[in-house]
């Protein structure tokens, strides 16, 4: 019930309007969105660099309405990049489809994505779709498959949800293609008959994935918090001669910091997913409802640190 609820209001934009204003709100928010500015986005990869954590930047924001709007998006991407490429950052970038007007016009996101994936190619840096919820899955893959990948096959890579049934078909997709997957668990209330319901089954189908990407896949990116699949990854790893180079945990800014810095004294790579942007309610909603305990989490560090702050 907590978590449909999370998911309920991450769409409630009045709600945003009130949470945005209050105080101790956006402290809470702080903990897994860099800022609402590039700066506090460059800020907070210069620290994660510094620990020998590799980033990747995501400005918030889905379901963009108006063509400029969507445009000045893709722009905005174009000099994230650059300011990556000026600061020598270690560090890529994630976005959403729908960010770059797919709702809107397929030829205005396709337009937007080359704009962005041309400046990748000029730096040698890598875009990552984000997927969205299933109602998206078909047409992401599909405008990856025919009018990116082709064009792009080093600059730009995928995600994959394996809460959705049909994950396992489409990670053999994406190794017959070759591209780069981030395989998580997956963040949208979704029905049953697409999703698999029960966490057990969610997390089953994630250690299947996860193999398959391992061993044929091209360099994944392993999105969990998860140790229990964490050390089946490094178990698995280890068994079948992959090289720690071969692929790469990524987990979300604020998340597990004590796990992230963990796994790079073992000599693992590791990228964190660093938010930022006004847009960080719906956002912070579905990382919420994704373990409801998160909020109690949360809470509690947020407490801390305010005390020690006294």
């Amino acid at each position: 019930m907590l978590r449909k609820t999370l998911l309920y209001l991450s769409n409630q934009q009045q709600v945003f309007a009130f949470v945005r204003r209050n105080r101790l709100a956006r402290r809470l928010a702080s903990r897994f969105v860099a800022g609402e500015t590039v700066e506090d986005a460059m800020t907070a990869v210069r620290g994660l660099n510094a620990r020998g954590i590799t980033a990747s930047l995501d400005l918030l924001g889905e379901s963009v309405h108006h063509e400029e709007e969507a445009r000045a998006t893709a722009r905005s991407y174009v000099d994230i990049l650059d300011r990556i490429k000026a600061e020598k950052l270690d560090a890529n970038v994630s976005l959403k489809l729908t960010a770059m007007g797919l709702d809107i016009s397929e030829e205005l996101c396709v337009a937007n994505m080359q704009l962005v994936l041309e400046r990748a190619h000029d730096h040698d840096s890598f875009v990552r779709l984000d997927m969205e919820s299933s109602d998206y899955t078909d047409r992401t893959l599909h405008m990856f498959e025919h009018r990116l990948y082709p064009s792009f096959p080093k600059n730009v890579g995928i995600v994959l949800q394996s809460y959705l049934r049909r994950t396992a078909a489409d990670v053999e997709l994406a190794n017959r293609l070759g591209c780069r997957v981030r395989i998580c668990k997956g963040a949208y209330q979704e029905p049953a008959s697409v999703a698999f319901p029960d966490k057990r089954d969610v997390d089953e189908n994630y250690v299947r994935c996860m193999h398959t990407l391992m061993t044929d896949g091209n360099y994944p990116g392993l999105a969990t918090h998860d140790e229990r699949i964490i050390a089946d990854a490094k178990r698995f790893a280890s068994e079948r001669g992959i090289a720690t180079d071969r692929y790469e945990f990524q987990m979300l800014y604020g998340v597990r910091r004590d796990l992230q810095e963990h796994l790079v004294r073992d000599g693992y790579r590791m990228r964190v997913y660093v938010p930022f942007g006004t847009q960080w309610y719906p956002y912070l909603m579905r990382r919420l409802a994704e373990r409801p305990a998160n909020v109690a989490f949360m809470t509690g560090n947020v407490v801390k640190e305010m005390l020690r702050g006294r």
